[in-house]
C-alpha cells in the first residue's frame, strides 16, 4: 500500500467530482431536499380538508354546529349543497374529500339524542377517513331548559349522534389506496429513468454519428424514442391492474378504458420528461441521478406516501407541477370511485399541457450534433 499514490488517486477523484457540476449539487442538495420535505412540507395532521356541507335544518343550532366543525381547522367549507345527492357526486368527482349532512329535523334528533348529523368520508384515502373521526367527537348540546329532569343534558353528547359513514373503501385496507398510487409510482420511476438515458446511450455507444447521417428531423427522433417504451408502459399498468386484482382484491369502479388512458396519460409526461433530462445529460451516471432528483420529490410530494391535504399550501403548488399529482387523482378516482375521465377534466389538462411543455423543451434542446 503506497500511501503517495492512494492520495494521488483520492485528489483525482474530488477534482473530477469538483468539476461535475450536477454531481456536486446532488451532494448538496439532496440532503437539503429531504431536510425540507420532511420537516417542513410533510405533516400527518390534516387541516382545511375540502368539505360540503348540506345544511336542510338551516338553523342557529346548525349553523353553531357548522361553526364548531369548521373551528376544529379539519375542515374547509368549499360546496353548499342542498341535498345528500350532490355531496355524493362531489366525493365521486373528487371535489369535496368530506361532505355534512344536517337532516331537517336535525332539532327534534338532537333532543331525543338520536343521529342528527352524518359526516359522508371520501373513504380511498384512509388517513381522511382517521381525521374525519375527529368531528364525530363533537358535543351537540342541547337548550338550556326548565324541567329538572332535561337540565342535566346541557353540554353533553348524546351516544352516536355525529355518525361517519365512509365510502370506497369502508374496511379502511390500505392495499385498495396503495395499489392504484403504485402504477403511477412505478410508471413514474422506469419510464423517466428509461428515456432519460436514451440519448446520452447512443451518445456513448457512438451510434450518434449514424443517427445524424440519417434524414431523420429531430422531432421524428424524440418521438420515435418514445413510443417503444409507451408500449413498455402500457404492459406495466396490466400486470399491476391483474396482480392487484388478483392477489389484494382491488376493485375497478370504473371505466378500463379510462384506466388505460389516464395511464398513457402518465406515461408521455414521463418520457417526455425523460427525454428533456437525457438533452441535458452528459453521461448515464448524470441521467440516473437526474432522474432521482426529480423522482423523490414525486414520489413524497404527489399524495402517494403523505396526505397531500396536510402540506402548506405553497408546497402543493410546486406539487402542482408534477405529473404523479394529478395523476394518483386520476386513477384513485376511476378505480375507487367510479369517476369518468373527462369529470375528471382538470387533471387531465394539466397532463396534457405538462406533455405538450416538455416535448416542446425537449426538442427544442435536442441538437442532431455530437458537440
Amino acid at each position: 500500500m503506497n500511501l503517495r499514490r492512494l492520495f494521488a488517486i483520492v485528489m483525482k477523484e474530488l477534482r473530477q467530482m469538483r468539476r461535475d457540476r450536477i454531481t456536486l449539487a446532488m451532494i448538496v442538495g439532496i440532503p437539503v431536499m429531504q431536510l425540507v420535505l420532511f420537516g417542513y412540507a410533510i405533516n400527518l395532521n390534516l387541516r382545511g380538508l375540502d368539505t360540503g356541507i348540506a345544511d336542510l335544518s338551516n338553523t342557529a343550532a346548525s349553523r353553531a354546529l357548522v361553526m364548531d366543525m369548521v373551528a376544529t381547522g379539519v375542515i374547509d367549507p368549499a360546496v353548499s349543497a342542498t341535498s345528500p345527492q350532490q355531496l355524493m357526486e362531489g366525493l365521486r368527482r373528487g371535489e369535496i374529500s368530506i361532505g355534512v349532512v344536517i337532516p331537517p329535523d336535525f332539532e327534534r334528533r338532537r333532543f331525543e339524542g338520536r343521529e342528527a348529523v352524518q359526516v359522508l368520508v371520501d373513504g380511498s384515502d384512509t388517513v381522511v377517513q382517521s381525521a374525519a373521526v375527529q368531528l364525530a367527537q363533537l358535543p351537540l348540546n342541547t337548550q338550556p331548559s326548565t324541567n329538572a329532569s332535561t337540565a342535566g343534558a346541557v353540554g353533553q353528547t348524546g351516544p352516536g349522534q355525529v355518525s361517519v359513514v365512509s365510502f370506497y373503501n369502508p374496511q379502511r385496507r390500505s392495499a385498495i389506496n396503495i395499489v392504484p398510487g403504485l402504477i403511477g409510482v412505478i410508471l413514474t420511476m422506469t419510464m423517466v429513468l428509461f428515456t432519460g438515458v436514451a440519448i446520452v446511450r447512443e451518445r456513448e455507444r457512438g451510434n450518434m454519428e449514424l443517427l445524424i447521417a440519417t434524414p431523420l428531423s429531430s422531432s421524428e427522433l424524440m418521438i420515435g424514442k418514445v413510443l417503444p417504451y409507451a408500449a413498455i408502459g402500457l404492459i406495466q399498468t396490466t400486470v399491476i391492474l391483474v396482480l392487484g386484482v388478483w392477489l389484494f382484491d382491488v376493485p375497478i369502479r370504473g371505466s378500463l378504458l379510462d384506466v388505460y388512458l389516464a395511464a398513457v396519460l402518465l406515461i408521455l409526461a414521463n418520457l417526455t420528461l425523460g427525454l428533456l433530462i437525457s438533452t441535458k445529460a452528459q453521461s448515464q451516471f448524470q441521467a440516473m441521478q437526474m432522474t432521482f432528483f426529480v423522482f423523490l420529490p414525486s414520489i413524497l410530494l404527489s399524495g402517494f406516501m403523505f396526505p397531500f391535504a396536510g402540506m402548506p399550501k405553497v408546497v402543493q403548488w410546486l406539487a402542482e407541477i408534477l405529473p404523479l399529482t394529478h395523476f394518483l387523482r386520476l386513477i384513485r378516482g376511476i378505480m375507487l370511485r367510479g369517476a369518468g375521465l373527462f369529470e375528471l377534466w382538470p387533471d387531465v389538462l394539466a397532463l396534457l399541457a405538462f406533455i405538450m411543455v416538455m416535448m416542446t423543451l425537449a426538442i427544442s434542446r435536442f441538437r442532431k450534433r455530437l458537440d
